[in-house]
């Protein structure tokens, strides 16, 4: 079926708002439900990425909860935290991660509008000493009930909509795509309209086809290609 007009807006719409200096950083976050749940989170507020630590033999899952977020939010994963941790610094990210410990500063006490990643632990035992020990500051959301702790998506989605209301505020959230490169911003919005079309060219090392500004593909490509969108 042919990209109707309307579908493309939305693309668009959505792309426009997506942010590269926003993001978090999963430690060990297993379980199907809570890493939808922090994707989901992530779509809403207009993360453009997100990256995970875990073994390989326990890739990420999801489940419902996520409502296909995680076709729009890519997903990268790394086998340790300080790899990681060393490729979000080396793109210029503050890593803030979410801990109880004596150093640690109130939430809504950080300015988040600069490159922010939010750095969350496991289900059960939060982040790793190593890890506690590799983010640049550790927060924490203040409780008033008995328990000390929030579910890791819930807590997940306090700061990263905290990091969205303060950047509101100082008027920098994009609206126009001016979140990403221009060359990130065309690769991104071919694939997310023609994801077949743009498996077929990464296949054969091709460029990517042109499209106008209504969405429609300028450059001729095989019939059997065009069969596909």
């Amino acid at each position: 079926m042919p990209l109707l007009p309307r579908r493309f807006e939305k693309l668009k719409a959505v792309l426009n708002c997506r942010m590269a200096d926003l993001t978090v950083l999963l430690e060990n976050v297993e379980k199907p439900h809570n890493l939808s749940a922090i994707l989901r989170s992530c779509d809403a507020v207009g993360v453009l990425e997100a990256h995970v630590v875990c073994q390989k033999e326990r890739m990420p899952t999801f489940n419902s909860t996520a409502q296909g977020s995680q076709k729009w939010v890519q997903l990268h994963n790394y086998n340790n935290f300080e790899a990681a941790a060393k490729a979000l610094k080396e793109k210029g990210f503050k890593l803030f991660g979410t801990n109880l410990g004596g150093n640690s500063i109130d939430f809504r006490d950080i300015n988040y509008t600069k490159p922010t990643a939010f750095v969350l632990g496991a289900e059960k035992w939060g982040l790793s000493e190593k890890a506690a020990n590799l983010v640049d500051n550790s927060v924490f959301i203040p409780m008033r009930g008995m328990v000390q702790s929030l579910n890791v998506s819930v807590a997940g989605a306090i700061l990263l909509f905290e990091a969205l209301r303060q950047r509101d505020l100082a008027g920098i959230t994009p609206k126009n795509g001016e979140g990403l490169k221009k060359t990130q911003y065309d690769q991104l919005i071919f694939e997310w309209a023609y994801p077949e079309v743009a498996k077929w060219c990464q296949e054969e090392g091709r460029k990517y086809p042109q499209i106008d500004s209504k969405g429609e593909i300028i450059d001729e490509l095989p019939r059997t290609v065009k069969l596909h969108y």
